[in-house]
Formats: C-alpha cells, sequence, structure tokens
C-alpha cells in the first residue's frame, strides 16, 4: 500500500503527461479506498470461533449474549459507505479530466504540461 501511495504521489508531482496524471490519480484513489476498507475490518474473536458470517436472524428473539456476539463480529458499514461513495465520486472526476485532457489535447495537439506551458507563452 506503501508503494502505491509512493507511485501515485510520483506520477502526480513528477510526470508530464496528463494522462499518466489521471492515471496516477487513479491509483492514489483506490489505495485511499482500501485503507479505508482495511480501517473497518474486524478480526474473530478467536482462531477456534468457527467462521460464520453475523447475521442477525429476528431482533425480537435475541438475548443479551447474541446481540453481544453479534455487535463483537459484525463490520462497520461507515467505511464501506464512505468507499462506495468515494468510488462513485472519483468516477465522476476521473471522467471530467480525460474531458479537460481531451480538449487540451484538441486545442495544443499535446498532453505533455511543459510543452503546454511553452506554448501559453
Amino acid at each position: 500500500m506503501i508503494v502505491n501511495l509512493g507511485l501515485a504521489l510520483y506520477g502526480i508531482f513528477f510526470r508530464p503527461s496528463m494522462i499518466k496524471k489521471i492515471i496516477a490519480l487513479t491509483i492514489l484513489g483506490d489505495t485511499a479506498n482500501t485503507f479505508a476498507i482495511i480501517l473497518g475490518y474486524r478480526r474473530w474473536p478467536s482462531p477456534k470461533t468457527p467462521s460464520r458470517p453475523p447475521v442477525l436472524v429476528n431482533y425480537t428473539d435475541a438475548t443479551p449474549d447474541t446481540l453481544k456476539e453479534f455487535v463483537g463480529r459484525a463490520v462497520d458499514p461507515l467505511p464501506q459507505a464512505l468507499v462506495l461513495t468515494a468510488i462513485v465520486i472519483g468516477l465522476a472526476v476521473t471522467l471530467f479530466m480525460v474531458f479537460l485532457t481531451l480538449q487540451i489535447y484538441r486545442a495544443y495537439g499535446t498532453t505533455d504540461m511543459r510543452k503546454i506551458k511553452k506554448l501559453k507563452g
């Protein structure tokens, strides 16, 4: 994950091609999303416990012990919801950057930021 982060930051700051910058920004977003999912993960209480998912079939018949077990095994849904939102926003931002890159290529004939700065005057 640290390698992905370093690769993405290198691509964003040191690569002159806008297409490579878009790819690096996508890698950065995917790395952040993976990190958020890892933060929401919960380990099983012990290696001897059976690996069954935390499903609460009927809340009215639940005892305090089953509720405690359910809460102990359940995964935090907030990081998953935030990652889904981040994926949608990341897709929109990526498509917008691709559109801008296409327009810049049509106007200047290149996606190299160094050449575009020289053409600007």
